[in-house]
C-alpha cells in the first residue's frame, strides 16, 4: 500500500488510477482530432489544447472517485465496475459543462465532448477486462508472515481469505500459544532462524499476533526480522491499516497512546476546514433554499405539526446542541420524548419522510449548523444525548469520538450502512476513530466526494 496524507492506497487502486487518467486525457483528444477531422479543421499540434485535455480527465477521474469505481466490488466485477463508470463520466461532463461556463478557456465543444464522452467509457472499460484478474492476483497482494495461532491469527486467515485482500498469509509461526486454532503453523522451536525463515519466504510484513504479550514479545526475532529490511506491524495497526477501522477487539490504552496520529499539528488544516465549512455552508443554503421550502411544504401537507424538528445532539468534547432538521416521522414517532431507534421500513416514518431519507434532503438544513460553527460538513455523527450515556457505558473508548467537531457526513457514513443496534454502532466507531486518528485535509475531501456515491446508491438509509 501507499500513504498518501496518513490515508492508505492499495498498490493496485493507485495504478488503474494512473492508467484511468492516460486514457481520459486520450479519450479527449480523440474526441477533438476526430471531431476536428470531421469538420475539415487544421489539427493544430496537442499543446495548444493540454489545459483543455487536462480539465477533461481530471474532472471525470474525480467523478470515478466520488461514485466508488475504485471500490473493492467495481474491482472485483466488471458488471458493477462499468455501471459506476457511465455514471462518473456522465457526471463528469455535467460538471465540465458547468465549468466550461465558468472558466471559457478550458472548454471543448460540445460534439467534442460528446465524442470524449463515448471514448472514455470504451477505454476505460477495456482496461478493466484486460487487467480484471490481473489486478487481484497475487503480484499485486503483499506477502505477509503471521507471528502467532491463536485467534487473531485466524481474524488475519479470515482477512486474507476475502475477496479483494490486498495481502496474502505466506506463513504462520506458533509461538507456544495455549490457544492453538491455526493447523499449518509451524511451531517457533522448528525454525533454527527466524529472520532468515521470513526471508526465504519472500515476506514483505510480519505482524505480530500474539494472544499475550507480557512477557513474551519474542524482541530478538523481531530486531533480526526488521534489520533484515521487512517491516514488522502489530495486528491493531495491521487491520487499522487493511480495513480503515481501529479494531476494538485488538486495542488497547498504550496503543492508541503511542501510535502515530491524533496529530495536534492541525491548526493550519483546521483553519482551512472552517473556511471551507463557512463557504460551502453559505453557498447550499443559498441554493437549496426552495429546496427546502418545497419540502416543508409538501411535509406539512402530508401530517400534522411542524416541518421543521430540533433535536439535542452531542457535539465537540460533549457539549450539547440543537440539531435542525425536516422532519421526515410523524409527530407522535417518540411518546414522552424517549429516544427510539430507527429501524428498517419503520412504520413512523411519512411518504415524504421516506423520500427525503433516501434523497439526504433532510440533512439539508444542518447547514445551518455548520455556518455557526457547532457540526462540520465532515465528522462523527452526532448522537442523542441519550444514546450517548447508553453507549458510552457499553462501548470501550465511544467518548473519544466526541474528541473532533461532528459532521453531515463521515468516514462512518460512507463504508457503513445505516445502523441502529449497539453492534453497529461499534462498528461506526471503530470508522470514527479511524477517522479522528488519521484526520486530514485529503480524507475530507475523499468522504465528500464519496458521499455522493451513498446518495446515488443509499445503502440502508432510514
Amino acid at each position: 500500500m501507499i500513504r498518501l496524507f496518513k490515508h492508505y492506497v492499495p498498490n493496485a487502486v493507485l495504478l488503474l488510477g494512473l492508467f484511468d487518467l492516460v486514457l481520459l486525457l486520450l479519450a479527449a483528444e480523440l474526441g477533438w482530432t476526430i471531431r476536428a477531422d470531421q469538420i475539415d479543421m487544421l489539427v493544430e499540434p496537442v499543446h495548444t489544447r493540454v489545459p483543455q485535455l487536462i480539465a477533461f480527465a481530471a474532472v471525470v477521474w474525480t467523478a470515478m472517485v466520488a461514485v466508488g469505481v475504485y471500490s473493492v466490488e467495481s474491482l472485483q466485477s466488471i458488471r458493477y465496475a462499468a455501471v459506476r463508470l457511465v455514471v462518473a463520466v456522465a457526471l463528469g461532463v455535467l460538471a465540465l459543462s458547468a465549468i466550461f461556463f465558468i472558466v471559457p478557456a478550458l472548454s471543448l465543444w460540445r460534439s467534442n465532448l460528446l465524442y470524449g464522452m463515448g471514448f472514455a467509457i470504451l477505454f476505460l472499460t477495456l482496461l478493466r477486462l484486460l487487467l480484471g484478474k490481473t489486478l487481484g492476483s497475487q503480484a499485486f497482494k503483499r506477502r505477509i508472515v503471521v507471528l502467532g495461532a491463536g485467534p487473531r491469527a485466524e481474524r488475519l486467515k479470515g482477512l486474507a481469505q476475502r475477496p479483494g485482500a490486498g495481502f496474502v498469509v505466506v506463513g504462520y509461526v506458533s509461538m507456544s500459544e495455549g490457544s492453538r486454532v491455526i493447523p499449518e503453523a509451524i511451531a517457533r522451536d522448528a525454525i533454527y532462524n527466524l529472520a532468515d525463515h521470513v526471508v526465504l519466504l519472500n515476506a514483505s510484513e510480519v505482524v505480530l499476533a500474539l494472544e499475550e504479550r507480557r512477557n513474551a514479545l519474542p524482541l530478538k526475532d523481531l530486531l533480526r526480522i526488521r534489520t533484515t529490511g521487512v517491516h514488522v506491524n502489530d495486528t491493531s495497526t495491521f487491520l487499522e491499516r487493511e480495513t480503515g477501522r481501529v479494531d476494538l477487539d485488538s486495542v488497547n490504552p498504550s496503543w492508541l497512546i503511542f501510535s502515530d496520529g491524533f496529530s495536534s499539528g492541525r491548526m493550519l488544516s483546521g483553519v482551512f476546514k472552517r473556511l471551507f465549512d463557512i463557504l460551502a455552508s453559505l453557498i447550499l443554503l443559498v441554493l437549496t433554499l426552495p429546496l427546502v421550502a418545497l419540502t416543508a411544504i409538501a411535509v406539512k401537507l402530508e401530517s400534522k405539526g411542524p416541518a421543521f424538528y430540533r433535536q439535542s445532539r452531542v457535539g465537540l468534547y460533549g457539549v450539547a446542541f440543537d440539531c435542525i432538521k425536516l422532519r421526515s416521522m410523524r409527530m407522535d414517532a417518540e411518546i414522552g420524548g424517549k429516544a427510539v431507534w430507527a429501524e428498517k421500513d419503520d412504520p413512523r416514518i411519512t411518504r415524504v419522510g421516506r423520500i427525503i431519507r433516501k434523497l439526504r434532503i433532510d440533512e439539508l438544513p444542518q447547514c445551518w449548523s455548520v455556518l455557526k460553527g457547532e457540526m462540520s460538513f465532515v465528522g462523527p455523527r452526532p448522537e442523542r444525548p441519550q444514546f450517548v450515556e447508553d453507549l458510552e457505558a457499553k462501548l470501550p473508548y465511544y467518548a473519544e469520538r466526541h474528541m473532533v467537531k461532528p459532521g453531515i457526513t463521515g468516514w462512518a457514513q460512507i463504508n457503513y450502512p445505516y445502523g441502529a443496534s449497539i453492534e453497529d454502532s461499534r462498528q461506526k466507531l471503530e470508522y470514527d476513530l479511524y477517522y479522528a486518528k488519521n484526520y486530514s485535509l485529503f480524507l475530507d475531501l475523499l468522504i465528500l466526494l464519496q458521499t455522493l456515491r451513498v446518495v446515488l446508491w443509499p445503502a440502508g438509509a432510514r
